[in-house]
């Protein structure tokens, strides 16, 4: 039997979902068939992160353009690899001695990913399988239990608020359709809040309110009146999940950490006393990049107080680097990995990361970035790598809810087999059970 291979390689620039440009890869198979891919932007983008390749022309989207990359894509890269077959594993390491650097800038790391998910779909197109499936290689999957934007600051909201996003996790739905369905009430309960109070109800960066209010007390006692108003029980049905997004508020001068909406300033300890604090009030269970990117001792230090107790996620501490992720496996720096293909630029890269997360027993988070396109790859990746949990944004803007109707669609697929992820813990937690929060492991 012939094998099939790749028989064209094109891009185009497209818009993602704030309106700057992106990109877009089409694989044509020697067969005749084709498959398109196109990549995310993000907007809190840690400095470890693979370089997007950005055009620099004034002229064109402010300087954003991407038709350098989109040329790298319909020139070396089409070169490399028409008439070889889409393997993964393959593809993406000529991608990446093709562009021979270590935070792929010179291809563009929006090029070189554009083709690894262009080449995942060809691949499964190949062998008449869905996504999902193909990257399951055999594996169980599941469907991902939602951790779901609902109020936002940071840099997803003009800074309204230092902490970036205040989510909810549905910890006591059994299918992903109840999950949403509990997620979109809640969602409509801190709409009506925020106008009843006379607070502005427009979104940020991935559809979340972003209002401007007193602190951070104040964002998480509306959610618990969201919720309680949607008619779930606290901690027990509905809990939270923090993106503190700490880098983006942190003096590496003097290693502080300036919190503007509160008026003060807190060393890493008090930083940490302080989320603490919080989750004895509210019902948090996770809590992402509670530190900055490169503050390695306080992460763990704040791992040792609070791990046992809280999911603690790093995002721009790892950025899905194999490299980072062993550090801080060694250093006991987090028990949790935030999952974003353009962070690293390649599928192999990514799936390696979260391999090597499970085995280390740490939970992972398969991610959206706050610039991201209709296209729902994301929930076939979550769902192949049996990735436990996913945080897509919030539950409005159809570059949101192309994700999660994907997910609908693959629960629909697998019928009775389908199953939701357990709630989220941790195997090792000593339990803050004041919540309700099932003891399970949220990865397979």
């Amino acid at each position: 039997m012939t094998p099939i291979t790749i028989a064209e390689l094109d891009a185009l620039e497209i818009l993602d979902s704030r309106g700057r440009p992106t990109v877009e890869a089409r694989i044509t198979l020697s067969d005749g068939r084709a498959v398109r891919a196109s990549v995310p932007s993000g907007a809190s983008t840690g400095r470890h992160e693979a370089v997007e390749r950005r055009d620099g022309d004034p002229a064109r989207y402010g300087g954003r353009g991407v038709r350098g990359a989109v040329a790298a894509i319909e020139g070396e890269i089409a070169a490399a690899l028409i008439g070889r077959e889409p393997e993964q594993r393959a593809v993406d390491a000529v991608l990446r001695e093709l562009d021979g650097t270590q935070d792929k800038s010179r291809l563009g790391a929006n090029a070189i990913l554009a083709v690894s998910l262009a080449t995942a779909r060809a691949a499964a197109l190949a062998a008449g399988q869905p996504l999902w499936r193909h990257l399951a290689r055999g594996g169980e999957v599941t469907l991902p239990r939602p951790m779901v934007n609902i109020l936002s600051g940071g840099l997803h909201a003009g800074r309204q608020l230092d902490f970036q996003d205040f989510l909810v996790i549905p910890v006591a739905a059994e299918r992903f359709g109840d999950a949403l369905e509990a997620v979109v009430a809640v969602h409509a309960a801190m709409g009506e809040l925020l106008a009843e109070r006379g607070l502005v109800t427009l979104k940020a960066d991935e559809g979340g309110y972003g209002p401007a209010l007193a602190d951070h007390r104040e964002a998480l006692r509306l959610l618990d009146e969201a919720v309680l108003r949607a008619g779930f029980a606290l901690g027990e049905e509905v809990a939270y999940a923090l993106d503190v997004a700490a880098t983006h508020f942190h003096d590496p001068a003097s290693g502080s950490y300036r919190l503007a909406s509160e008026g003060r300033t807190l060393d890493p300890a008090e930083l940490t006393a302080y989320v603490a604090e919080l989750a004895d009030e509210h019902p948090i269970v996770s809590v992402e990049d509670p530190l900055a990117e490169d503050d390695w001792p306080a992460w763990a230090g704040l791992t040792a107080r609070l791990g046992s107790r809280l999911q603690v996620i790093g995002d721009d501490l790892f950025t899905t680097s194999l490299d980072r992720l062993e550090r801080g496996i060694a250093e006991r720096s987090a028990n949790a990995v935030l999952v974003k293909m353009n962070q690293i630029g390649t599928i192999s890269e990514t799936v390696d990361v979260v391999s090597r997360a499970r085995a280390a027993g740490f939970t992972t988070v398969i991610s959206a970035r706050s610039g991201e396109t209709e296209d729902p790859v994301l929930a076939d990746l979550a769902v192949g790598l049996a990735g436990g949990q996913i945080k897509i944004g919030s539950v409005t803007q159809s570059e949101r809810l192309a994700k999660y109707n994907r997910l609908l669609r693959i629960e629909r697929e697998l019928g009775d087999a389908a199953q939701l992820a357990p709630p989220l813990a941790l195997s090792r937690l000593s339990g803050s059970g004041d919540f309700g929060v099932d003891d399970r492991v949220g990865v397979s």
